[in-house]
């Protein structure tokens, strides 16, 4: 069911508007995260533009505002504090400048529309220091410049927009011609389409032909907070014994239905739900057309694999061991009790300075506990951490100073966002890699001054090769080379050096691209994939590359990547 053509974007209808974009953004974030070039675990542009979108929407929603300009201040405002990743940051800006030339509007016309939009690509651009075409920005800049064209011509708000879609989209077909990493990998950019997304809802609301029935699809995100409830209320309480825990596996599957050679029936939601509930508790059963995703607690895990595969073809596998996930949450509280009457006894006091580090495995966040770091914040490859975080854990630390370790070049300019919104005086330390933060906290010192610590955490971060070791997610070609999935990619900052079939030779073949002459120290940082013997096989690899080498070895705990390497 539709509505008509709109002629005046008042505030009901820029509501409409922001919320159509965050739907659609969430509906589709899946599709765009494949879009990723490189075929590694990343942070994911659809999941990032989708979380930003929905703190806008969420924004907007609240505002008690009665005009479109204060509505559009709220929506920058939240895209800005929920911005997540790069792609997240830009798309807040593009709001932001919608918000400047909105600013003074109570309803927009065709011209308010397209002006916001020309304001809005000029914001996007001065964002970034090294604007590049063929991503996000030409996206806007295209949109907006067909807007402006529109405008001249007629005072027709649904022409405009319907206009404005079709060059957003045109401007995305080329973006491979632009860049040439995206015409060889065979994909359009991620920021972009997300773009498209937004800037489609848009004229869809307008138009009369937003239809919200077409964005229930399921997505990550939805299953992802319910299955994280599901196991704060299974596991978070250390005083359950894990021989107590009933169902002991927590089982995921993703099934891309009627494919693959093993299924052999029609779903049935009914039928489906039924077999599964059988097996366990916790289930949650969600699913479209094409995909159904299941999340159980059982004892019998490979029922549930097995019964996905008679519907169709398996896209993702997941299973945990719960008791040992509750036995470690016991281990956890009981250290911490250890250190609770020492900390009693001296109540900590607001520091002068303090660092945040973005990072993830427990072990990982030791090392930085202790280099000196205040506190870790939760994030990295596939959890970019929003502005939000990081305003609000430098005021909750009370510190008068503080600086920020990225430790991924995607967290970049929503640290940067947070250096500009909190209250007391940050800097930003570009560190690419968990090796580079660690590195960089060799450079720290609590005595100095905030301008003194930027200038020599920086340059240490020259002083370390990072290395990393993860698998392929998806099929490509990558600088003539062909990827396949499940291969082991070994990369140098940042870059796919190596790509083997087994883990341990990926992980030397990448250390000799990363060792030279002048190398002295090997570490390793081994996480979750990583077994002893992995480890002891990698050490022999290192003294068979230079027996002079001096190796460290630490357990980080980190998800995806089994070895985060460093060369010093």
């Amino acid at each position: 069911m539709t509505a008509e053509k709109i002629t005046t974007i008042d505030p009901l209808v820029y509501g409409k508007m922001v919320n159509a974009a965050a739907a659609k953004l969430s509906a589709n974030a899946e599709n765009i995260n494949k879009l990723n070039v490189f075929p590694v675990p990343d942070g994911d542009t659809g999941t990032n533009m989708a979380l930003s979108m929905a703190s806008g929407a969420e924004y907007e929603r609240e505002s008690q505002e009665k005009t479109v300009g204060l509505l559009s201040k709220a929506t920058a405002k939240g895209l800005l504090m929920g911005a997540r990743g790069n792609s997240g940051v830009i798309l807040s800006q593009i709001f932001r400048g919608m918000a400047n030339s909105m600013a003074d509007k109570d309803n927009l016309s065709a011209r308010d529309m397209a002006d916001a939009l020309m304001e809005a690509a000029k914001v996007a651009y001065k964002s970034v220091m090294k604007p590049t075409e063929g991503t996000i920005l030409t996206v806007i800049r295209e949109a907006a410049a067909e807007a402006d064209r529109s405008a001249l011509a007629s005072d027709d708000l649904p022409t405009l927009m319907e206009k404005v879609k079709a060059a957003a989209q045109e401007a995305l077909d080329k973006t491979p011609e632009l860049l040439p990493v995206l015409k060889e990998v065979g994909v359009v950019d991620s920021g972009g389409q997300g773009l498209v997304m937004v800037l489609s809802a848009f004229a869809e609301v307008v138009l009369g032909t937003f239809d919200e029935d077409n964005l229930k699809a399921p997505d990550n995100a939805e299953l992802d907070q319910m299955v994280s409830k599901l196991h704060a209320g299974a596991q978070a309480d250390e005083s359950l014994n894990p021989e107590d825990i009933k169902f002991g596996y927590c089982t995921e599957i993703m099934v891309d239905l009627a494919t693959g050679t093993t299924w052999d029936q029609p779903f049935d939601y009914d039928k489906f739900y039924d077999y599964i509930a059988d097996k366990g508790d916790s289930l949650l059963v969600i699913n479209d057309d094409d995909v159904v995703k299941v999340h159980v607690h059982t004892e019998d895990p490979g029922s549930i694999i097995h019964w996905g595969t008679e519907f169709g073809s398996l896209r993702k596998v997941k299973v945990d061991n719960m008791r040992d996930q509750q036995q470690a949450v016991i281990d956890k509280q009981e250290e911490e009790n250890s250190t609770d009457q020492k900390q009693q006894k001296a109540p900590a006091e607001a520091p002068e300075m303090a660092v945040f580090a973005v990072a993830s495995g427990d072990g990982v966040a030791k090392l930085f506990d202790s280099l000196g770091v205040f506190k870790v914040i939760t994030g990295g490859q596939t959890m970019n951490p929003s502005t939000k975080d990081f305003v609000d854990a430098i005021k909750q630390s009370g510190a008068k100073q503080a600086i920020i370790l990225p430790n991924n070049s995607n967290i970049f300019l929503a640290a940067d966002q947070a250096k500009e919104m909190a209250e007391v005086p940050v800097s930003v330390v570009k560190s690419r890699s968990i090796q580079q933060g660690l590195t960089a906290m060799l450079g720290y010192n609590p005595e100095a001054s905030l301008e003194e610590n930027e200038s020599a955490m920086t340059e240490e971060l020259a002083t370390v090769v990072s290395g990393s070791v993860t698998q392929a997610v998806r099929e490509t070609t990558l600088n003539g080379q062909e990827i396949k999935k499940g291969d082991w990619l070994g990369m140098k900052d940042g870059k796919i050096v190596t790509v083997g079939k087994q883990l341990v030779q990926t992980a030397k073949a990448l250390l000799e691209e990363m060792c030279d002459d002048d190398s002295e120290i090997v570490t390793i940082i081994s996480g979750k994939g990583a077994k002893s013997k992995d480890e002891k096989a990698l050490e022999e690899a290192i003294a068979e590359i230079d027996e002079d080498l001096e190796v460290e070895v630490h357990d980080g705990g980190q998800d995806l990547y089994p070895f985060l390497l460093s060369v010093e």
